[in-house]
């Protein structure tokens, strides 16, 4: 059985993971309007792959036993200056997950609440994953440069990976 406190902590959880799935599909749709068909198409899947992170934290939460809730979000961005400029702001984005992660975690072993801590060490690999993704991207946009043949490039990058993605 879950204490209220984390009860309260993993609803707040969904609704960033759900925040996180909307952030990534208005992304998806800024690169569609700048002709970023590469990364239209990843980040549609990784907006469909946080949305599957808000529904195992909405499954856990009921299988204790207890009210998962869906609260109210926030309109996300809608225009970025550039590629380069969305994926450090993703980047941001996933440290601020995983820092949320990490207090779910801490909030867990305090409370001895080890069903939870357990569940929970699922997310802090995904989030080590996820950073390591953004920051290796965001390298890449700086190394290979934001000039027409360079964002190409990326671009098609991008493409590639969501479709290894998929096929996994």
């Amino acid at each position: 059985m879950l204490s209220n406190t984390m009860i309260e902590a993993l609803n707040e959880q969904i609704r960033i993971e759900f925040e996180s799935s909307n952030l990534y599909l208005q992304m998806a749709a800024w690169c569609a309007w700048k002709g970023y068909e590469g990364g239209e198409t990843f980040l549609r899947a990784h907006s469909e792959e946080e949305r599957m992170h808000m529904m195992k934290l909405f499954t856990y939460v009921g299988e204790t036993g207890a009210l998962a809730v869906i609260s109210a979000m926030e309109q996300p961005k809608a225009e970025y200056e550039s590629l380069s400029d969305m994926f450090k702001q993703i980047l941001k984005h996933e440290r601020f997950v995983t820092s949320k992660i990490n207090e779910l975690v801490d909030l867990a072993y305090k409370e001895k609440d080890y069903s939870t801590l357990n569940f929970l060490q699922w997310y802090v690999a995904e989030q080590h994953e996820e950073e390591t993704l953004f920051s290796s991207l965001v390298d890449k946009i700086e190394l290979i440069g934001h000039d027409g043949r360079g964002l190409y490039l990326i671009d098609k990058e991008l493409g590639k990976q969501a479709t290894a993605a998929a096929g996994q």
